[in-house]
């Protein structure tokens, strides 16, 4: 792993030069700058309006004490979208605008999804009632049903008792 974090930290710099140079030489120096520039100021407008819509959603999911999963994977996903537009480059913008388009955002959260779901130690599933991706299955207390397992903790314990309070989700054995 640590070879792989050296590589990127070595090979992003490189192929930004490169990309860089090659620009340059194509459409000339100071267009290639106005290229970058423009870019991390059309990258900011759309982060900034996608980043306020997400927490307008996931504020109106937690109001209906719903998980906002998905607004919270967004809005991950938009931070990295917006560190990677504010890094000047062709390659990190083009990572940055992709991170910006919905469709792409929710292709890669359904695929991290599966991946999780099938990997050794993790098993959690919301349910959403007849195939509904808006909002999981409500239990009999008005919550989200939340199929997990747990491991070590014991149901006599107060302090755990009392990490409950609020208005979580109800996790219901089948």
């Amino acid at each position: 792993m640590p070879l792989v974090i050296l590589a990127l930290f070595i090979g992003i710099p490189l192929i930004e030069i490169y990309l860089f140079i090659a620009f340059g030489g194509w459409i000339g120096v100071w267009p290639t700058i106005g290229l970058v520039i423009l870019t991390a100021l059309v990258g900011t407008t759309l982060l900034r309006q996608q980043g306020l819509a997400t927490l307008a959603r996931a504020q109106a999911e937690t109001e209906a004490n719903r998980l906002p999963v998905r607004e919270l994977f967004d809005g991950v996903c938009l931070l990295f979208g917006g560190m990677l537009l504010l890094t000047p480059g062709f390659m990190t913008d083009a990572f940055g605008l992709a991170l910006l388009l919905p469709q792409l955002r929710d292709l890669i959260g359904r695929s991290l999804w599966k991946l999780l779901q099938g990997s050794k130690g993790f098993h959690f599933t919301i349910q959403g009632a007849g195939g509904n991706t808006h909002g999981p299955e409500r239990g009999s207390s008005g919550g989200p049903i939340l199929d997990g397992e747990e491991f070590g903790v014991e149901r006599d314990d107060p302090q755990n008792e009392s990490r409950r309070t609020g208005n979580p989700p109800r996790i219901e054995r089948r």
